[in-house]
């Protein structure tokens, strides 16, 4: 174990650089897979031609063009940003809560954004976009929770994640009472959405979600040693001069907003929060600065992965959620089972 710690302190740079050039190849094997197998060479063809300078787009058959430029290279791309808001956002969560069964979903941000994407889809002429109502009501929902959880200036941990469950199950009923009154039409786009998938993936998508994940991650991994210091106690950090209150906001709130900004793209996708970080752990020591990027790079391999057998494994597309939930309990189990007194103080 302690072979293992030197070596992971001394060579940090090439464990990146691995999991790096792994997401790297994943990406283009993922592209390559799908009902009309593409060649390796063609998909390098495709999008050089768009984002490079050779060769000319129109040497390109149309077709390369619409099943890798418009339909698989967004879908991909958009299940990385996923992998890496979901992924970032647990380990973020797991850190400031000193608990690792926290998940990103804890705070009420998946039930406040269902909420919101089921009144986009059954009153589609009276809102906004399913997206942005999404979005809104996800934040809304980690705000409300705060404010619930908020004692005399202070924020205990239990209180949050308390708070967090009832503010959950309050809109998860609103959820439910749209359900039953919407359409069957709405009620099945309704149901679609909360299992997640990537369906309509496009650079639409991309674009929005691009920035927020990255301006998001790059933050949070600098504040890596602050996380560190956030999970030894709210006392010690005080001793060491870091406000606990105010880098957990600021941590919460960049999580929240990448997570909102994930789920309102594509539906909910449970346990990639969850899971990710102990297998970042389980691969590297417990300090965050390390814990975060391969939380991230393992994040985006894995939701690369689950898509390209949601949309392959069957003619008809699987839902990405059920993937995720088939991979992520069995895990949880062999966690519990193999490192459950290590890992989570049993």
């Amino acid at each position: 174990m302690q072979v293992k710690k030197i070596f992971l302190r001394t060579n940090r740079p090439a464990v990146l650089g691995f999991l790096f050039l792994s997401l790297l190849g994943t990406f283009f094997f993922c592209i390559q897979c799908g009902s009309c197998k593409i060649e390796f060479s063609m998909v390098v063809k495709t999008i050089s031609s768009h984002v490079g300078f050779f060769p000319e787009i129109s040497s390109i058959p149309r077709i390369m063009h619409t099943i890798v430029w418009n339909i698989r290279l967004p879908r991909t791309v958009l299940a990385i940003l996923v992998g890496v808001c979901l992924s970032t956002s647990g380990a973020v969560f797991q850190g400031c809560f000193k608990n690792p069964l926290v998940e990103p979903y804890i705070l009420g941000i998946s039930s406040g954004a269902a909420f919101g994407a089921a009144l986009g889809i059954v009153f589609p002429s009276f809102f906004m976009s399913v997206q942005l109502l999404a979005f809104i009501f996800g934040f809304m929902a980690v705000g409300i929770t705060y404010s619930m959880a908020r004692v005399r200036g202070k924020t205990p941990t239990v209180t949050l994640v308390l708070a967090g469950i009832i503010t959950g199950s309050i809109f998860g009923s609103l959820v439910g009472i749209i359900k039953y009154t919407a359409q069957d039409t709405a009620l099945r786009e309704i149901v679609f959405w909360l299992m997640g998938g990537f369906y309509y993936a496009g650079w639409r998508d991309v674009t929005m979600l691009f920035p927020i994940a990255m301006i998001g991650f790059i933050i949070i991994w600098i504040s890596g040693w602050k996380i560190n210091i956030l999970s030894m106690g709210d006392q010690e950090a005080r001793s060491l001069g870091v406000s606990p209150e105010k880098n957990k906001f600021m941590l919460i709130s960049l999580a929240t907003m990448m997570t909102a900004a994930a789920v309102s793209c594509v539906g909910i996708i449970a346990w990639v929060g969850l899971m990710i970080p102990h297998s970042a752990r389980m691969i590297t020591e417990p300090d965050h600065r390390m814990v975060i990027p391969v939380s991230a790079l393992l994040g985006a391999i894995y939701l690369i992965v689950c898509d390209t057998i949601a949309r392959t494994l069957t003619n008809a597309e699987i839902p990405i959620g059920i993937i995720t939930s088939l991979v992520g309990a069995p895990y949880l189990f062999y966690l519990v089972r193999s490192k459950g007194q290590r890992m989570f103080g049993g």
